[in-house]
């Protein structure tokens, strides 16, 4: 172990240097370059939009495989949110962004050489194989039981619609073309059926954030199939007028009553930026309306900071608040999710001004490493049942077209918080740097010593083959956690007398070659 404590002072000092141009010079130049996309400002597509998607693509094929394959999912409850949703919302998230970028590149074919659906075509079907897995079902099975695809259960079975137009648009394959017809004809005729237009996605739970993606998903499946639903989505506004909405904004309430028709909460920012961003080619003069009250009540704006509110201006939440797992916590008055979501809005409404203000907060939130993962994104997804799904999210948001007039001062700054968190990237990567070179420059100093060398040294020997193996075989973000782990020793501790080292048999060792380790 003495040569690895000799050692290690130049191996720690290569490791955050490494650490510091990986988590942090490298991604603050990778954000200027991105800052500067027209595509952020102008509704088209940005460029790290099909950089992330490339780089996520091989990553979820591989993860919604192993997902089927082991049945977890079969194994979760009802409490499990995160763990029964998010994956098939995930999934869904997935091949919205993959259809929009597909799309794309048809327009314009020099995005890419490789089209999304040639590059990404086993993620493709990873993907729609793991919202039609059955066992994935099972937590809507434990609601409305066998018959879950043939009463209610909205949510559920919008996402499966959703999910089946984008692979079939994408892959050309039929193979899911039954079973999309059964459930597009069935949803359509349920909700047209129903008192007021609402259907519940858990029995007494009816909220309209996922009933206008669910009509936005039949009218999509036209396309596929050959269809017309048109009359349909025309009528289907009743579901969101009178009593349904909220009293106080006159904006659609975040739950009602699918019996009464009656709102049961007040309009919320994350349901408001979600609906808005498929409202618009549904009910275009109902979508401008919509966002014109909302950007009124809920847009908040300042030197810092620019976002949807998740409730009113008027409404007092606070400084921070945690509101439930799909809204994500209140801070200042700004919703994570409303304004995450509201890049997408914003987008489609043609709102270039604010999207692009949005997208800027979300870009240096986001954190992009140099191999394409959004750190930010995957530290708050489930780790264990959906990884990526803040990365799937945010390649949502991003691929968004603009379906109204392009409108607004383009050419407006980011918030200052996008200048801090790049200042923040680059001044730590600069200090970390630094403070490594200065500690081997200090290397020989006697006031310091290792105690227990070989101990410490055959645990840093440890973390740092664990941090090798790990980045092959169990991935990046906790190869990083090891190498952090590892750059912090051996520690050293301070002799009792300035000036005079007590010649012990472990300070003896020291003085052959340990130094200061680690920055």
């Amino acid at each position: 172990m003495r040569k690895a404590i000799k050692i290690c002072p130049y191996v720690n000092a290569a490791i955050a240097v490494s650490l510091s141009l990986y988590l942090f010079l490298v991604p603050a130049a990778i954000l200027i370059w991105d800052l500067r996309d027209p595509g952020l400002r102008d509704g088209q597509i940005p460029r790290c939009a099909l950089r992330w998607h490339r780089s996520l693509s091989p990553k979820y094929e591989k993860w919604a495989r192993q997902r089927v394959v082991s049945g977890r999912a079969g194994r979760l409850t009802t409490g499990n949110i995160a763990g029964t949703e998010w994956p098939l919302f995930g999934s869904v998230f997935y091949l919205w962004a993959t259809e929009a970028l597909q799309e794309a590149a048809q327009e314009n074919p020099s995005l890419c050489l490789t089209p999304p659906n040639r590059y990404a075509r086993s993620a493709i079907e990873a993907a729609a194989a793991l919202v039609a897995d059955p066992n994935h079902a099972g937590w809507v099975k434990q609601y409305w039981g066998p018959g879950y695809l043939e009463k209610e259960n909205l949510f559920y079975r919008m996402l499966l619609i959703s999910a089946l137009t984008s692979y079939q648009k994408l892959s050309g394959d039929t193979k899911y073309e039954a079973l999309l017809r059964g459930q597009v004809e069935s949803l359509a005729k349920e909700l047209d059926e129903s008192p007021y237009g609402l259907l519940d996605d858990y029995p007494g739970q009816c909220y309209p954030i996922d009933i206008v993606p669910a009509i936005a998903a039949i009218r999509r499946a036209d396309a596929v199939l050959g269809t017309d639903h048109s009359a349909f989505v025309a009528r289907a506004i009743r579901g969101f007028q009178d009593g349904r909405l909220d009293r106080h904004t006159g904006l659609p309430a975040y739950l009602v009553d699918s019996k009464t028709g009656r709102a049961q909460d007040s309009a919320r920012g994350v349901g408001l930026s979600f609906m808005l961003t498929w409202a618009a080619p549904l009910w275009p003069q109902t979508a401008r309306d919509w966002y014109a009250e909302y950007e009124r009540q809920f847009w908040q704006e300042g030197t810092w900071l620019a976002g949807f509110r998740e409730y009113p201006r008027d409404v007092e939440v606070g400084w921070l608040a945690l509101n439930d797992v799909d809204a994500g916590p209140v801070i200042g008055g700004y919703g994570v999710a409303a304004s995450a979501f509201g890049i997408g809005a914003a987008r489609v409404m043609g709102r270039t001004d604010q999207a692009y203000r949005l997208a800027a907060e979300g870009l240096v939130a986001s954190w992009p490493l140099p191999d394409g993962t959004l750190l930010t994104p995957r530290i708050l997804s489930n780790l264990s049942d959906a990884p990526y799904l803040g990365e799937a999210a945010t390649l949502f948001a991003l691929t968004r077209r603009a379906v109204e007039p392009l409108q607004g001062d383009a050419g407006m700054r980011p918030p200052a918080a996008a200048y801090v968190g790049l200042a923040l990237l680059l001044v730590l990567g600069s200090y970390e740097i630094a403070a490594s070179l200065r500690t081997l420059s200090r290397r020989a100093d006697p006031r310091w010593y290792v105690p227990w060398p070989r101990i410490q040294g055959a645990a840093w020997a440890v973390l740092l083959m664990g941090a090798t193996v790990a980045w092959f075989v169990l991935g990046g973000l906790l190869a990083v956690v090891l190498l952090l782990a590892a750059v912090i020793l051996p520690w050293r501790r301070r002799t009792s007398t300035i000036g005079t080292r007590i010649e012990t048999k472990s300070t003896r060792e020291a003085s052959e070659g340990e130094g200061p380790c680690g920055p």
